[in-house]
């Protein structure tokens, strides 16, 4: 594979909960997760660590035990098996994801 541009890649999704895988090789996976104003996230647990990187909208993440505030520009690490999920979403979310190795790489079958 040679260098690409992933074009639409932290956009938001449009209605409903979306998630949009971009570009998948076997040590990482990159897609756009976004949630609309209002919206539940209802996402499980991966197998895999993961990066969010906030291109738009304002919600606060609950993971660990903790609650953050995310907004655009947000950087938020999640290790693999981990709870999380985004919450008084108050604004479109959207969310660039990164998982190392690709997304459900390691998941049993």
């Amino acid at each position: 594979m040679t260098a690409q541009v992933i074009s639409g890649a932290g956009e938001f999704g449009g209605a409903g909960v979306s998630w949009v895988e971009h570009l998948r090789v076997p040590d990482l996976s990159v897609g756009t997760y976004s949630i609309p104003a209002g919206g539940t996230d209802n996402q499980d647990p991966h197998t895999e660590d993961e990066i969010y990187l906030v291109t738009a909208g304002r919600a606060v993440l609950e993971s660990g035990g903790d609650r953050i505030a995310v907004r655009p520009g947000s950087v938020i690490y999640v290790p693999a098996g981990e709870v999380h999920r985004f919450a008084e979403i108050v604004e479109d979310l959207a969310a660039i994801v990164f998982f190392a190795p690709a997304e459900y790489s390691r998941a049993q079958v």
